[in-house]
């Protein structure tokens, strides 16, 4: 393979906020391992592409779309994987709702750069991008491979074979580097087909920091010389250290070598907080090519990329990433502009969880069952997980047991509920992901 399974994981972290892990089904391993020029004969090679192609054409289909447009973007229907429950999310702007934790979080880290800015770097602030952005933007101009994980409709949302609901806000970097600015904040909503749990959800929200030097202010001629470099890394670290204390206050810190295909050298920098240390960003030294590709390449920069998601369920300790959606108000009056205080929990009600057992199609991926339990029970369920495997040689077959469990944040749910929304997962999953239930 191209790269290690530990190496695709780093490989499709987007900076600092992706906690999904990459799972490769077996075939889809081999299919990875084999598929390289002048590993096969041509025809064999042909022959492999097509069934990785029939792949994924299954894992387009393999969730049930019934939308005709995504953020008002026509889809192809034969590509298009977007369920109706995200869909629905385009638009909602978390992070521009005044009070809400994540417009604080915002708030705090774009204030503290414009504070921060001296001519001729003032941070412009963005936030109103279009989610729907095109693979150039969102993987060809950020130098993501061609086979890349990230690349996959098993991880990515697709409204057509050309674009998709960006799965980063370094989607927009080229962009606005091309616009002409040289210091800029990009937040947005960003979209990924993950895992269920606490911490995971296919909606979340991310900023992307990038500055550009005047080459003048470089101490060499030479923009990549070790000088040059060093000299943006420091600046890099001036900043986010600046950062980090305007929202966690005097906290301890470190950085940690990384590596991210758009950055080169990579970092990400670490808190020591209550108790641990915490990942807070991944940033480096914008990658030599992207900078060309830009008509930049007689300077250098950097840039950061950080969920709000994770740092404000750390500041506000709110412990279910559900609840940033909730329209309760028992939720979000207890938030005011610009404030930091510590979320109360209002109810706990009671778990509710069904196991569902069948035997593992070829091209099953988790991600497709995650998207389909959302689609049918929406943010009722709270998290989906592997329980029981096994394989049985005589049948030439590997068995799975999921257990998905249910819980409202608002609501207790009723046995009868919990049981149709239980067996619409099943029906769904025999019709579209092919699985045969046991």
């Amino acid at each position: 393979m191209v790269l290690s399974r530990e190496g695709a994981k780093l490989c499709a972290k987007p900076f600092a906020f992706l906690h999904a892990e990459v799972e490769w089904s077996g075939l889809e391993m081999f299919l990875s391992a084999i598929a390289k020029p002048g590993v096969l004969s041509a025809a064999c090679l042909s022959a492999t592409q097509g069934v990785r192609l029939s792949l994924a054409r299954r894992s387009f289909c393999s969730v049930r779309t019934t939308v005709s447009s995504v953020g008002g973007e026509k889809v192809d229907p034969a590509v298009c994987n977007v369920p109706t429950n995200i869909a629905d999310k385009i638009g909602r702007n978390l992070h521009l709702q005044n009070g809400h934790p994540l417009n604080t979080i915002k708030t705090i880290i774009e204030t503290h750069f414009q504070n921060a800015s001296t001519e001729p770097y003032v941070f412009d602030c963005v936030s109103d991008r279009h989610p729907v952005v095109t693979t150039r933007q969102c993987f060809d101009d950020l130098l993501t491979p061609d086979d890349h994980v990230s690349r996959s409709p098993s991880d990515t949302y697709y409204v057509d074979s050309k674009r998709v609901l960006r799965t980063h806000t370094s989607a927009h970097q080229t962009e606005l580097m091309r616009e002409g600015k040289n210091a800029f904040l990009c937040t947005g909503d960003v979209y990924r087909r993950d895992e269920i749990d606490s911490s995971h959800y296919p909606v979340f929200h991310q900023m992307e920091g990038v500055k550009i030097f005047d080459p003048a202010e470089l101490p060499n001629s030479n923009p990549n010389s070790h000088e040059s470099v060093e000299y943006v890394k420091e600046d890099l670290k001036r900043h986010l250290e600046g950062m980090v204390q305007a929202v966690f206050g005097d906290v301890e810190m470190r950085w940690v070598d990384a590596y991210f295909p758009f950055t080169d050298p990579s970092l990400e920098l670490e808190i020591f907080f209550e108790g641990d240390w915490l990942e807070v960003l991944g940033s480096g030294v914008i990658e030599k090519q992207i900078l060309t590709n830009c008509d930049l390449d007689h300077t250098n920069g950097w840039a950061f990329g950080l969920g709000l998601e994770r740092l404000a369920m750390v500041l506000f300790k709110i412990p279910d990433i559900r609840l940033f959606w909730s329209e309760d108000s028992r939720f979000s009056e207890q938030f005011q502009p610009g404030k930091v205080n510590t979320f109360v929990p209002y109810s706990k009600y009671p778990e509710c969880y069904k196991d569902v057992s069948f035997w593992r199609p070829v091209s099953f991926h988790e991600n497709d069952l995650c998207d389909l339990v959302r689609g049918v029970a929406g943010d009722i369920v709270e998290r989906v997980e592997l329980v029981d495997e096994f394989r049985n040689e005589k049948l030439g077959k590997t068995s799975y047991c999921y257990r998905v469990t249910y819980r409202s944040m608002d609501r207790s749910l009723t046995n009868e509920e919990v049981d149709r929304l239980q067996e619409e997962v099943r029906e769904q999953m025999v019709e579209l992901l092919g699985c045969e239930l046991r």
